[in-house]
């Protein structure tokens, strides 16, 4: 009976995860050191930094920077700059903050470049 507890809280707290999961598309990058942001046609998403302390949980779920379709800004050389990607996330929609990332991954920049409704990234 115990057993059967404890996998039943389980599958409720992974059905409420999954639930809470949305995907987002758009540009993805570490702007300042310590920030980490994804910008799509919402707005600005904080994963990391954005003058704030809490990280999004799963971190290392987020995709690396792929340097082959990186656009470097800033000090040439510092590691500021974007990709175009999609993560799956939890939100706060208030706060714009994202709360937890379930998956990520680093798609061409083309795809954001013909998106008209994302805001530029320079």
């Amino acid at each position: 009976m115990r057993l059967f507890l404890v996998i039943s809280l389980g599958v409720i707290a992974w059905a409420v995860s999954a639930d809470a999961a949305e995907r987002r598309c758009g540009w993805y990058g570490n702007p300042t050191p310590g920030d980490m942001l994804l910008t799509d046609r919402q707005g600005d998403w904080w994963i990391t930094g954005g003058g704030e302390d809490r990280d999004a949980k799963g971190i290392e779920n987020a995709p690396q920077m792929d340097e082959t379709r990186f656009v470097e800004t800033n000090v040439p050389g510092a590691g500021r700059g974007y990709n175009c990607a999609c993560l799956t996330v939890e939100t706060n929609a208030k706060t714009h903050r994202v709360l937890r990332v379930f998956a990520g991954e680093i798609v061409p920049l083309a795809r954001c470049r013909a998106d008209r409704a994302l805001p530029s990234p320079d």
